[in-house]
């Protein structure tokens, strides 16, 4: 899920949120259903033309489960009201929910060796 940080908030500041206060309510809802949790910080780079931009998105969220029926269920758990309510509430301090998106994704691996 690739996720962009809050107008007016700094790369710091984002950060800092996330993994103090946003994880915490991601791991209590995820806590006996996905086997990872983990989050991807982009950093800014310099692109082609020489200029130093921030990445597009922020983070990109991977939740993993070890099945489809575990993740069936973790949603189910995750759109009960009161779950989706203190979400989204906190999804407003740290994000730019206009341009959040979700996908599940199909993993292919080549093997280099």
């Amino acid at each position: 899920m690739p996720m962009k940080r809050r107008p007016g908030m700094t790369i710091p500041e984002f950060r800092e949120y996330y993994e103090t206060k946003h994880r915490l309510i991601g791991e209590k809802y995820l806590k006996g259903y996905a086997s990872k949790y983990m989050r991807r910080f982009t950093n800014p780079t310099v692109d082609r033309d020489g200029e130093l931009r921030d990445p597009e998105y922020d983070v990109f969220l991977e939740i993993w489960y070890p099945d489809q029926e575990t993740m069936q269920a973790c949603g189910n758990t995750l759109s009960a009201p009161e779950a989706q309510r203190e979400i989204r509430e906190d999804e407003e301090n740290v994000f730019d929910t206009r341009v959040m998106r979700s996908y599940v994704v199909d993993e292919c691996v080549s093997d280099l060796n």
